[in-house]
């Protein structure tokens, strides 16, 4: 059931959905759709060029998150194989919800989509968010190692240490890294990396609007939004291939 594409959900509280959609849309460049919904809980991350793959939606309850929806030509055959692998079925209305092994919701979807967006140009660098990495706790990484390549059907890129990182194909927008964290948790969360080719420019300009570096390493930033949500920087080309 490879996916031919894959969005990123910001699962944002009420409170955090201002201020977070303000700076995600300053960090991409992208607009924002009219909200639609019900209750207009949903919103899209509009590039200029290309498919979006980046979308909002406000929560009734709870603190912030993200998941992912991966489109699938059969949703229903795709869901059966998932169960297959280890997930459980949350609910179905068209699409189905899904939580993996080790607690990560994610959707099957069939909506259809287009070009994948090319990075944004900031006049002498370039940024794209291309990766979502879970977060997995020592007790579900055996599981969700196993069960990610398994479910999309990508190989396995790299595997050394804490990290494992999947190999998307080149028209889909985001990659997927699995991260195994020291500490435990209830189970395994997610956060965005961007790709860019001059990590210090994109960390001043991600400072600039407001967000707060908390980490340097040799390969990527640690920032916090100013909600408070952890991401990363990546040296990373974000051009395709990355």
């Amino acid at each position: 059931m490879e996916p031919f594409w894959v969005t990123a959900f910001l699962d944002l509280a009420p409170d955090d959905l201002e201020p977070a959609v303000a700076h995600w849309r300053a960090v991409t460049g992208y607009d924002v759709s009219p909200t639609r919904g019900g209750d207009g809980e949903f919103a899209t991350l509009v590039p200029a060029r290309g498919e979006s793959y980046l979308k909002v939606q406000r929560l009734a309850e709870g603190p912030s998150r993200l998941h992912l929806d991966l489109h699938v030509s059969d949703v229903e055959a795709g869901a059966a194989r998932a169960v297959e692998l280890g997930a459980s079925v949350v609910s179905r209305s068209g699409y189905v919800v899904l939580r993996s092994p080790g607690g990560f919701v994610f959707c099957l979807v069939g909506h259809p989509t287009g070009l994948r967006p090319p990075p944004a140009d900031w006049g002498g660098h370039a940024s794209a968010v291309d990766q979502v990495c879970l977060d997995v706790p020592p007790h579900a990484w055996e599981r969700e190692v196993d069960f990610w390549p398994a479910v999309t059907g990508w190989r396995v890129d790299r595997s050394e240490g804490e990290y494992t990182s999947l190999v998307r194909p080149d028209h889909v927008p985001l990659r997927l890294l699995l991260q195994r964290l020291d500490d435990e948790q209830e189970q395994v969360t997610a956060h965005l990396d961007l790709a860019t080719t001059d990590r210090a420019a994109e960390t001043a300009r991600h400072e600039a609007l407001g967000a707060r570096v908390v980490d340097v390493r040799d390969e990527w930033t640690v920032l916090r939004s100013p909600t408070g949500a952890a991401y990363c920087l990546t040296d990373r080309s974000p051009g395709p291939g990355g």
